[in-house]
């Protein structure tokens, strides 16, 4: 069951919304949805009757049939069940779960799914794939305008399941450069902090992660633009960005690829090497 008793109300929660413009993540929620409401109609159960039986209200019923609701798998697992579709509505989990994130962040996903090489240079925040579950609420719940609860937990949900790309094997090489007030900044606080910073020595114990602190004292590097992101494939191409060149917008060509390459290899040849760091973040540890 999704329904959830909040100070005795009864609460829908059944998936998410789908991002206005997301075209791509509409047309799969309108099959989806479409397939359930002909298995249900097949069966001769009313949409408020279903609602009952899988613990949802018969408007939400209405909005995933629609296409308007993204479905939690649980949902599609009950509706299987209760209607006798055999595993064919269970298994339209997959191209659910595609779409349940918004789409930049899918778009991101597939991008670094391909990368062979990740070079990441970030000066406010420790960099994503990086944060632990709590210090990315926390993160999240700075952001203005505010997020609703909802919408929190979609991003959060979609940062948390890109870090999967750290498990991949083969594993990419990754490098990270972290700006150290990033790792100052008691997010969430001290206790939230002192586990990030557990968990980044944990992930720099990985044979296929480098994470490299740029102290503050260093003013001599090319960052001051912002952060950086370059993503290399295995057919020799990559796409690259930073926040205060190109608009902001990611790049491909061999010209501005080779800029972001230079200025990445002089920040990290400023930075500390990857076992000073450690020593670093460490030390950071111990006066946290």
């Amino acid at each position: 069951m999704s329904v959830d008793e909040v100070e005795g109300a009864a609460v829908d929660d059944s998936g998410w919304e789908i991002d206005p413009g997301d075209e791509s993540g509409k047309a799969v929620l309108a099959t989806v949805g479409r397939q359930i409401r002909m298995w249900r109609e097949a069966k001769g159960v009313r949409a408020a009757d279903f609602g009952d039986l899988t613990g949802y209200s018969e408007d939400m019923i209405r909005k995933i049939e629609r296409g308007d609701r993204i479905p939690r798998a649980e949902f599609l697992e009950d509706s299987d069940r209760v209607l006798g579709a055999n595993g064919l509505i269970a298994a339209m989990k997959g191209d659910v779960a595609e779409v349940r994130y918004p789409k930049q962040v899918r778009d991101l996903a597939k991008l670094e799914n391909r990368a062979v090489e990740f070079c990441m240079y970030s000066n406010f925040d420790v960099h994503g794939l990086l944060q632990t579950e709590e210090f990315s609420r926390a993160i999240l719940r700075t952001w203005r305008p505010a997020y609703g609860q909802e919408e929190l937990e979609r991003y959060l949900s979609a940062r948390v399941a890109r870090r999967s790309v750290l498990e991949k094997s083969p594993a990419p090489e990754f490098s990270f450069v972290q700006e150290e007030v990033s790792l100052r900044r008691p997010i969430g606080g001290r206790m939230v902090l002192r586990r990030q910073l557990e968990h980044l020595l944990e992930v720099s114990e990985l044979p296929s992660v480098d994470i490299q602190v740029m102290p503050t004292e260093r003013a001599d590097h090319p960052a001051t633009g912002g952060r950086i992101a370059l993503l290399k494939f295995g057919d020799g191409t990559a796409v690259g960005r930073m926040d205060g060149d190109f608009g902001g917008r990611p790049v491909s060509d061999l010209k501005r690829l080779r800029m972001l390459e230079l200025r990445y290899g002089i920040i990290r040849s400023k930075a500390l090497t990857p076992a000073e760091s450690r020593d670093f973040i460490e030390q950071l540890l111990g006066e946290t």
